[in-house]
């Protein structure tokens, strides 16, 4: 066999050898244009059981380069979860993103079998994304999707010139923010008078758009999606029946407060969920500081609409199960 079919036969075997162990990346939807001359905040959710182990932190580092190379100026990262555990929370983060004049959110969600970065517009309020369907890349591991995320830049020309080399893990302090949104640990008044709207979660009347994006959340079908929120709402049906006596709302279309207001709905159900230390900090509460203050839980609370005000009950009821705090905060309504 000549030099030439030698070549031939390795460059083959070397293709093949690509070809089998490539890992497919997808692509959706459009970037939008000012990520190549704007600020962007990156918000990282990591799956903890994902292989190899790694923290929010360390996914952090390990795609910053890459969003730097597509083009972005990413200025600032924080964990996905804190961010999103509760409206007043997000309302802090958005006057905090305003002030700081940015334009982007990217959102990186690391699952024990893919990877997926997305990216959108900030909203510039508490919704801090306009939709769930934003840009987005997707693939098996991080190498593969920072590769693909990457190449973007060999396209387009940025603007963006004055880039962090490293990440920045930003705090937010209460300095920064306006918000009037507060937490009041008693229970709301004239729940006899008004009805409270309860919201299934994954409707449209649902405004948690960022919670879509957690590792635990992202890419659960419509199927799976809508069956949970039947078995949601039977749930709740029944603790309420055993536990609230007065009228309820379900909402299961987007309104605006007037309109609630307008319907005589001025109270509102709110379920939040994280982890326990950061939700009972965010709250205005000290936060636990035993083994169970890692832990993820759910919290109710009570919002009114007319004055923005944020009922969470005058004992802290929180619990894995979202039943279980569901009727402790029902029960607690009555003292």
């Amino acid at each position: 066999m000549d030099h030439t079919s030698e070549f031939m036969k390795y460059n083959i075997l070397f293709i093949f050898i690509l070809l089998v162990n490539h890992k497919p990346v997808s692509a959706q939807g459009a970037l939008p244009q000012t990520f190549f001359n704007g600020k962007s905040v990156v918000l990282v959710s990591a799956d903890p059981s994902a292989r190899p182990i790694m923290t929010w932190e360390e996914v952090a580092d390990s795609v910053h380069n890459s969003l730097v190379k597509a083009g972005g100026d990413p200025v600032a990262y924080f964990e996905l979860e804190k961010v999103a555990l509760s409206e007043a929370v997000q309302t802090d983060f958005a006057k905090a993103f305003q002030q700081r004049l940015v334009k982007n959110i990217i959102l990186i969600t690391r699952q024990k079998n893919q990877m997926n970065i997305h990216v959108g517009s900030f909203t510039g309020d508490k919704n801090i994304i306009p939709s769930k369907s934003l840009y987005g890349i997707t693939g098996a591991d991080i190498g593969a999707v920072t590769g693909q995320f990457a190449s973007i830049g060999e396209l387009q020309p940025t603007q963006n010139l004055l880039v962090l080399e490293v990440p920045e893990f930003l705090s937010i302090s209460n300095t920064e923010t306006t918000s009037n949104l507060k937490f009041i640990p008693q229970n709301p008044l004239n729940l006899d008078v008004f009805q409270l709207g309860i919201t299934i979660e994954g409707s449209s009347a649902e405004t948690g758009l960022l919670s879509y994006f957690r590792y635990d959340m992202y890419g659960k079908s419509p199927e799976v999606i809508l069956a949970e929120q039947a078995a949601q709402k039977a749930g709740i049906e029944q603790v309420l029946k055993q536990e609230y006596p007065y009228e309820i709302e379900w909402l299961t279309e987007a309104k605006s407060e007037a309109e609630l207001i307008q319907e005589k709905v001025q109270f509102l159900l709110v379920k939040v969920e994280g982890r326990e230390a950061d939700l009972m900090k965010s709250m205005g509460l000290e936060p636990r500081t035993d083994e169970a203050a890692s832990r993820i839980v759910v919290k109710y609370y009570i919002k009114l609409l007319v004055r923005e005000e944020l009922y969470i009950g005058p004992e802290w009821d929180a619990d894995p199960d979202w039943r279980v705090a569901l009727n402790n905060f029902l029960k607690n309504l009555k003292k």
